[in-house]
């Protein structure tokens, strides 16, 4: 028979994504370590396509302390965190991992310090004393530590390990955090503590990393590239929008593309400067298509050959009108006694407001 619900004292959020061979045992390992509270697990899952829905909602079924929420269309551990959390009315709301690599055995440890050091947050940190990373290889631990040292720009708590990804927090201090968080990518701990306002009060419990037994790690470069624009969200975000500032970049280097091919095709292989200069523009427009699609656009990437032909030609549309509107407001401010460089400067930021703006309806509409 399963056991009688109570309202949960204690939330577990587990964002998943094909962990079919651990989210059973995870959960049978909840039920030994909480079993002194009230408490839920809820798992949010972006459509796995591994099985583990198929066992998530089987646990659903027979026990109403699991609860799940299935993701279409719409991926990533940030906002997992947050439809988890918002789904819940827990006062305590802890966050781990479903890979098992997080001990749950700290939670009541964290639960009782959350109480003692009355703070807002408890961080399971692998870096104070009692800690310990497991088999991490140099690499990967080298990495860590460089991630931790640059996550001091933005966090602004004492922590020894802000990269953490299993933490215990009220939900109250949650909702001081949720309407300032960048959502972008894997490190929400980092994003909560440096969008509280005011500043939350943290305590660490150290717990052992385990390594991973079934499945395969998320981690990729695409992670890493996510954590820098979570660390310039935190930094410039309130002033410019992430998006504008990563398309804008992405076209800085694409002038740098520009003026290379046209180098290299007008004075290199001595081509009509108007040939040569047709072609720098196709193939700079060419590369920043592609990067924004990797990249900036990221969450909206464009997949498939015809997606992917239909998205760079209305790109080429895009720019060829930002580039008319360029000349235009530069000739028209030129044209009434504004020095030149004002009037370019001018052009240049109608030119990459209308593309960006324009590329986001068209382009990467989804």
């Amino acid at each position: 028979m399963a056991p009688r619900a109570a309202p949960p004292e204690v939330s577990v959020i587990v964002p998943t994504f094909n962990e079919f061979g651990n989210v059973l045992e995870l959960k049978v390992r909840l039920e030994e370590t909480l079993r002194n509270w009230a408490w839920e697990v809820v798992f949010v899952d972006d459509d796995s396509t591994d099985g583990t829905l198929d066992v998530l909602r089987q646990m659903a079924r027979s026990d109403p302390r699991v609860r799940m929420i299935h993701r279409i269309g719409r991926r990533g551990l940030a906002t997992a965190v947050v439809e988890g959390v918002q789904s819940t009315s827990a006062p305590l709301v802890a966050v781990m991992d479903a890979d098992l690599q997080h001990d749950e055995a700290a939670l009541p440890r964290m639960i009782a310090n959350l109480e003692v050091a009355n703070a807002d947050l408890v961080v399971g940190s692998r870096y104070m004393e009692g800690g310990g990373i497991g088999e991490w290889s140099r690499r990967r631990h080298a990495i860590s530590r460089l991630a931790t040292r640059l996550s001091q720009i933005v966090v602004r708590a004492e922590l020894s390990d802000p990269m953490s990804g299993f933490f215990l927090i009220r939900r109250e201090a949650f909702d001081r955090s949720v309407r300032r968080l960048s959502n972008q990518g894997y490190k929400s701990l980092l994003d909560i503590v440096a969008s509280a306002e005011p500043r939350l009060n943290v305590a660490e419990t150290p717990y052992q990393f385990r390594p991973r037994v079934h499945g395969d790690s998320k981690l990729d470069s695409a992670v890493t590239w996510e954590y820098v624009m979570l660390l310039v969200d935190k930094l410039i975000g309130h002033v410019i929008p992430l998006r504008f500032f990563m398309f804008a970049l992405v076209g800085g280097v694409g002038v740098i593309v520009h003026m290379t091919v046209l180098t290299t095709s007008y004075q290199g292989a001595g081509m009509n400067f108007a040939v040569a200069q047709t072609l720098a523009a196709m193939v700079a427009m060419t590369f920043n298509f592609f990067v924004n699609n990797a990249l900036t656009y990221r969450d909206k990437r464009l997949k498939g050959l015809w997606a992917t032909l239909r998205g760079l030609l209305s790109f080429y549309l895009v720019c060829a009108v930002g580039t008319v509107a360029n000349v235009g407001i530069a000739g028209f401010l030129f044209d009434n006694a504004y020095s030149w460089w004002l009037a370019g400067v001018a052009g240049i930021l109608v030119g990459a407001v209308w593309n960006y703006a324009a590329s986001s309806i068209f382009t990467w509409r989804k």
